[in-house]
Order: C-alpha cells, then sequence, then structure tokens
C-alpha cells in the first residue's frame, strides 16, 4: 500500500532533523529542474527512511555519519553532522567513533577528511 502522506511527513522530519531554515531554502530554492527531485527526496529519504521508529535517531544519525564519510560526500557530511550533534542526541565522542569506523573500513584519507570537517562544525558550535 502507498503512502500518500511521506511528503509531508518527510518535511516534518527533515525539518526536525536539519533545521526550519535549511529546509525551507532547500525547498524554496528548488526551480522546475531540481523541485521534482527534491519533492522526491524528501518523501523517500525523509518520509520513508527517516520516518521509521525502527532504528532510533540517534543510531541513524551515526549510521549516517560512517555511511556518507565512506562515499567521501563531505558537504552531505557536514550537513549530517551538524545534525547529529544539534538535533538527534549523538555526543562528540560518538562521532569520533563513527570517523574511526570510516577509518577502519574506508582510510585515513577519508576518516581526516571527517575529522576535518567536524572540527569545523563543534567549533561553530562551540561560538554560538
Amino acid at each position: 500500500m502507498i503512502d500518500n502522506n511521506l511528503f509531508e511527513r518527510g518535511v516534518a522530519k527533515r525539518k526536525a532533523t536539519l533545521g526550519e531554515r535549511y529546509v525551507a531554502a532547500n525547498l524554496t530554492d528548488a526551480d522546475d529542474f531540481t523541485r521534482p527531485f527534491q519533492e522526491a527526496m524528501t518523501a523517500w529519504a525523509w518520509g520513508f527512511g527517516w520516518s521509521d521508529d525502527a532504528i532510533d535517531v540517534k543510531t541513524r544519525s551515526l549510521m549516517n555519519l560512517a555511511m556518507i564519510g565512506a562515499l567521501g560526500q563531505m558537504h552531505e557530511w557536514e550537513v549530517h553532522c551538524r545534525a547529529a550533534l544539534n538535533a538527534n542526541g549523538v555526543t562528540k565522542e560518538q562521532v569520533r567513533a563513527a570517523i574511526h569506523v570510516v577509518a577502519i573500513y574506508c582510510g585515513v584519507p577519508r576518516a581526516l577528511e571527517c575529522f576535518r570537517v567536524a572540527q569545523q562544525v563543534l567549533a561553530e558550535q562551540a561560538a554560538d
């Protein structure tokens, strides 16, 4: 059965995780070319994936950090690092442990990039 509320649930979960301003900017800045992707990704990743309560948000955040770090997608890693620390109850020590997993399975260069970005996010957090 198809859940027609995936987009609405996705927007709510995305805002709770990434913040109202970030999500509003992404959706508002979408144009005719990118809007279908933003809507589909919001429904699928956030409405279907993140709204599933089988895995708590803290664990899901740590999984995301490990997977996105493994892929070397540092812009997304920064977004999810910030969300993990600010909204999902992940600690600095747990971010470090997730980066250690990246190092073990994906190599030191990937982990060094994760540490570089994490230090930037932590510095911003300390300044606030």
